[in-house]
């Protein structure tokens, strides 16, 4: 596993946000059809209990959460376990999990017990002054991560933190090489680099971001519940992709070139590589060139104590 400070340095914001190409139109239609799915990914599960155990680093106890994209983040049940005194904040990105959200047990507010989790639209209002954004691998059907993560900051109060996961660019190289020796284009959209995403939470606000990353291997017995896993999962977003139906003929030959990915124990792997970050909001700092205005009541009576306190000489 590799750890990251990230320090400030100088970013091109246009570039880093160009740095992913992704179709936004194929994305959205890619997360509608996960939505349909009766839970969320086993990798998502998996991903929300390993980065949960980091909480452990963080001394604050969150009061109120804002868990991003829950239920495709399968984050709910590790962050009730974790914050059970929490009100919890379920921002979902489609009509269908919106509706299949919890909803906010008014009767436990009246009692004066902590609130249960309450599900809002990710296209509406959704109230601030968090203590703690979660969200769980849902960046990469993102096209946009730098204005995301100032919409973030924006959500969190001072001292709040962000933390999230993703996948890293190592992501599926196996399944990319396979494309490539057939001359079939990209397999999957570009996935972002962490340090990059510690660019954009240093461009957007964020104080002492941390980065670190692990590679898992998944693997299958058939070439049928690899492919059957990775539908599971998403699909393939890039603004490159094929654009036509692909026929029986070319699954077949796709079978037949993941036979290569078969390790020492004759099972099919394909490398997921994982990036973990998180960052806080800092107090706002006033810029370097804005002027500070000063009563002149109050700059008299600041002049008077620095003279009366000022040693004789």
């Amino acid at each position: 596993m590799h750890r990251l400070n990230i320090l400030a340095r100088p970013m091109d914001a246009a570039r880093t946000a160009e740095a992913r190409p992704i179709d936004a139109t194929a994305a959205a239609a890619i997360v509608r059809r996960l939505a349909k799915q009766g839970e969320a990914p086993w990798l998502h599960s998996e991903i929300a209990g390993r980065m949960a155990e980091r909480l452990a680093l963080i001394r604050r106890r969150p009061v109120r959460v804002i868990d991003w994209w829950s239920t495709l983040g399968a984050s709910a049940a590790v962050l009730a376990r974790t914050y059970p005194d929490a009100e919890r904040i379920a921002v979902e990105p489609s009509a269908v999990l919106h509706a299949r959200g919890p909803k906010a047990a008014r009767w436990w507010r009246r009692i004066g017990r902590a609130p249960t989790a309450a599900a809002l639209d990710e296209s509406g209002e959704v109230p601030g002054q968090a203590d703690l954004v979660w969200a769980n691998m849902m960046l990469p059907a993102v096209a946009n991560p730098p204005a995301l993560f100032e919409r973030w900051h924006g959500l969190l109060g001072v001292e709040g933190f962000l933390m999230f996961s993703a996948l890293g660019p190592g992501t599926l190289r196996e399944l990319r090489a396979v494309y490539a020796d057939l001359g079939w284009g990209p397999a999957a959209a570009d996935f972002v680099d962490m340090h990059d995403y510690g660019d954009m939470l240093l461009q957007a606000g964020f104080a002492d971001p941390v980065m670190d990353q692990e590679t898992i291997v998944l693997r299958w017995d058939s070439a049928d519940a690899l492919l059957a896993e990775l539908r599971a999962l998403g699909g393939n977003a890039h603004p490159a992709r094929a654009g036509a139906l692909r026929t029986p003929r070319w699954r077949d030959r796709l079978r037949t070139a993941l036979e290569a990915l078969r390790g020492p124990d004759g099972r099919l792997g394909l490398s997921f590589e994982v990036a973990y970050g998180h960052a806080f909001k800092g107090a706002p700092r006033a810029r370097a060139d804005a002027p500070t205005t000063v009563p002149l009541d109050e700059m008299r009576a600041l002049l008077r104590r620095r003279t009366s306190t000022s040693p004789e000489r």
